[in-house]
């Protein structure tokens, strides 16, 4: 699991002050949601739709149809191109993975935390939609994979409870299809769709922002030059506890740094081997010779 030295950040402090806040169990109250949405539009058989009840729409908003607001939240998202006319099974599967992720992140991160960030991806995508007329969560919630992968890069998880995959290659897959959705939108000129996406993964970053620069700090102080000579000389010090004190020991005459400090050391580049010697003896001794 990667560390995560978020001890000042204001989100933690919030949810620790407010532990309570959150509401349990989110994801599956969610996904059942979606399921059971789903089954009455299909046993309506056209008759009417609760979908285009509860879907996004600015300009029903705008005409008194408020509740479209949180409603949308609910729906099966219309771009989820394994959902949209494929049964109730795709259906189904996709609100367990949402619910086992959110039930994953919930458990480590604390009902709090994991409903702000739900949350936050809901009203940043609210906004979106009141801005551009169009809006729906399935990023959002392909999001909570990249926040799974960053927390547990390593985990294994059976994809269609068959295939052993690690989190960090599934959030690999998904950044590749947001990547897609991106660039295809672009193609056809649909700029909604196209930043729609990236509203999902600014949500990811507003909590995962003193993460990458814990670790961009922990890089920085490993790539320091002083770090490095901290190292050199950790390993010396150890070298001279293992030689009874001394650092530098002549092959030929045997004196040592101890016996006399101003004493100029060197290693013999011509000989096989790690061998020092000192001033007198550099340039005057026999190479040693392996085999």
């Amino acid at each position: 699991m990667y560390y995560q030295n978020n001890s000042n950040n204001f989100i933690d402090r919030f949810c620790a002050k407010h532990p309570r806040l959150g509401i349990p169990n989110l994801m599956m109250y969610i996904g059942i949601a979606n399921v059971a949405i789903y089954l009455i539009d299909l046993f309506a058989m056209g008759r009417f739709s609760l979908v285009n009840l509860l879907f996004f729409s600015r300009d029903a908003i705008f005409h008194g149809q408020i509740w479209r607001l949180i409603s949308f939240v609910f729906v099966s998202q219309s771009g989820d191109f394994m959902v949209r006319g494929t049964g109730i099974f795709f259906v189904a599967i996709c609100a367990y993975f949402y619910y086992w992720i959110g039930s994953l992140l919930e458990r480590e991160w604390g009902t709090t935390k994991f409903t702000l960030f739900y949350v936050g991806g809901v009203v940043l995508n609210i906004l979106y939609g009141l801005i551009t007329g169009y809006t729906d969560m399935y990023f959002v919630n392909l999001s909570m994979f990249f926040a799974m992968a960053t927390l547990y890069g390593d985990a294994r998880v059976l994809l269609f409870f068959i295939i052993p995959v690690k989190m960090k290659w599934i959030a690999w897959i998904d950044a590749a299809f947001f990547a897609l959705n991106v660039i295809a939108s672009l193609i056809t000129l649909d700029f909604v769709g196209a930043f729609l996406p990236i509203v999902a993964i600014l949500n990811y970053l507003i909590f995962f922002w003193p993460t990458f620069q814990f670790f961009g700090a922990k890089m920085k102080r490993q790539a320091d030059p002083k770090v490095i000579q901290f190292k050199k000389a950790a390993q010396a010090r150890q070298k001279a506890q293992e030689t009874k004190g001394y650092m530098h020991k002549c092959a030929v005459c045997g004196i040592t740094d101890l016996d006399d400090p101003d004493m100029d050391f060197r290693y013999c580049s011509q000989c096989d081997g790690y061998y020092c010697y000192c001033a007198k003896h550099i340039n005057n001794h026999v190479h040693i010779r392996n085999g």
